[in-house]
């Protein structure tokens, strides 16, 4: 096998075609990487008062576990130092355009910075009471809506860096919903009353910021500094507010309770949700598309150019063995594509991020393990590729053929789920189940979340399988194509 796999590196390197496309892999993999990159911009701009442009690019904070967030609400507050409580029955929950994910409630928060850690007990619009922190963790709570006949009654406890939240439907008998641990949260904290609705509300003749308003009244909060003039302040994780603007929302205190009003919403930053700014890893590796079709060309061409030249009998007599010539150029093959794409892909995305964030982007952060789980997964996903084109062309014995039908297999479906963000989602994501496609999922960095409303479509970075199951689908069409390939040779003449 040794001998046979040298013959076949040989055969690889004396084809001028095959070594140029080989290293075209990482130049325009890498190359149209940042060349896309470069043209992606983000940011605000605003004019002052006095006539001069202001302008920045986009921004999000990191939460507490190192994820991109949004933490944009209304808040009206009051210190808390050291263990206290905060109880309020809530009685509405109103907006212009009730969005499902619209809440309002209590809320411990380390400081107005956004970003800060948080644990909160909410109403929402449409998935009832629910215990959020720390941005990335939900715990469900009492279902149904909240009205004045049908009040919920909601209370935060801390204790040290532990917060524990319950709910009630009367104020005497509480279910615990939840509790959360935040280290190292400060001596001294905010407590008090929120609101927030992701979205805006467009019409046939304006797009109007949507509102989302809270009405509570039996408001006890209790704990050292607590006790005096509540603070309302607009927590905003977006652009910064023209001068003179507050932002939008604010609070009314009246002899029976209170009113808070908000905008925004507390969560992940997840693309394609609310005012995403967040931009996925993913969008490093956009010349990814073009390499693949060199792969491709590469992959078929391979063995298609023996038999076009005749030179397949010479390599048949000389071993008899088809299956193992097969495996011979799917190892050798495999292998530099592996190596071409790995330097590549390793290649863009530094490159790339960088642009983007010239251009003013926030580029996802990633972990080194998942870095390195997206450049070694992408390689590995040309490789499969490559291999899966060596066996449409040994099944076709036309370059031609094996070509286009490995284009209509991967090309043509990347590019459906892709590029077109108006497809579907629900067909978009059987694109991205059933074809080797699927593979791409190895570039996923964000998680499905819930709690957040977003489309979660391929072309926003989220993919419908995991990067394991994902490739594995890959894997199953170039082991059948393999098989196929194979079982063809065996019984054809060369």
């Amino acid at each position: 096998m040794t001998e046979l796999l040298r013959s076949e590196w040989i055969k690889f390197r004396s084809v001028r075609g095959l070594v140029i496309g080989l290293l075209l892999i990482p130049i325009l993999t890498a190359g149209l990487s940042v060349l896309t990159a470069s043209g992606s911009q983000c940011g605000w701009g605003y004019q002052t008062p006095s006539g001069q442009q202001e302008s920045g690019g986009c921004s999000a904070p990191t939460g507490p576990g190192g994820e991109l967030v949004q933490d944009t609400f209304y808040f009206a507050h009051q210190p808390l130092t050291g263990d206290g409580s905060i109880t309020v029955r809530m009685t509405g929950l109103a907006s212009s355009a009730l969005q499902p994910w619209a809440k309002s409630g209590i809320i411990i928060k380390a400081n107005t910075v956004p970003g800060s850690a948080y644990a909160a007990m909410m109403v929402t619009g449409a998935h009832g009471v629910r215990m959020e922190w720390d941005y990335t963790q939900d715990t469900a709570g009492m279902p149904g809506g909240v009205s004045a006949a049908t009040p919920r009654w909601l209370r935060l406890i801390r204790a040290g860096d532990t917060i524990t939240g319950y709910d009630s439907a009367d104020g005497t008998h509480w279910t615990k919903v939840g509790t959360a641990t935040l280290a190292g949260l400060p001596a001294t904290v905010q407590a008090g009353m929120f609101a927030a609705t992701p979205s805006d509300q467009v019409t046939a003749n304006s797009s109007a910021a949507i509102i989302a308003t809270g009405t509570f009244d039996h408001v006890s909060i209790a704990g050292n500094g607590t006790g005096g003039t509540w603070a309302g302040t607009f927590v905003n994780s977006g652009p910064p507010n023209p001068p003179g603007q507050s932002g939008p929302g604010g609070f009314q205190q009246t002899s029976t309770g209170f009113t808070v009003n908000g905008q925004g919403d507390i969560a992940p930053d997840v693309p394609g949700n609310n005012d995403s700014t967040g931009t996925p890893i993913s969008h490093a590796l956009n010349g990814v598309f073009v390499g693949l079709i060199v792969v491709i060309v590469v992959g078929a061409i391979f063995i298609t150019a023996e038999y076009r030249r005749g030179m397949i009998r010479t390599t048949f007599a000389a071993t008899p063995a088809r299956g193992k010539v097969l495996a011979a150029k799917a190892i050798v093959l495999g292998s530099l594509t592996f190596v071409a794409a790995l330097i590549g892909c390793a290649i863009a995305i530094p490159l790339a991020s960088h642009q983007l964030r010239n251009g003013g982007n926030v580029v996802d952060p990633l972990t080194a393990l998942t870095w390195l789980r997206v450049v070694i997964g992408t390689a590995a996903v040309f490789a499969a590729i490559a291999v899966l084109a060596l066996a449409l062309g040994a099944i076709f014995r036309r370059g031609a053929a094996a070509v286009s039908t490995a284009i209509v297999l991967i090309v043509v479906p990347y590019f459906l789920a892709i590029a077109l963000p108006n497809l579907p989602t629900v067909l978009s994501d059987w694109l991205m189940r059933i074809t080797p496609t699927a593979a791409m999922a190895v570039q996923q960095t964000i998680p499905r979340y819930p709690q957040v409303p977003a489309p979660y479509g391929p072309s926003w970075g989220f993919f419908p399988l995991s990067p394991l199951a994902g490739f594995a689908v890959l894997c199953a069409w170039t082991g059948g194509a393999l098989w196929l390939a194979a079982w063809l040779l065996d019984r054809r003449d060369a």
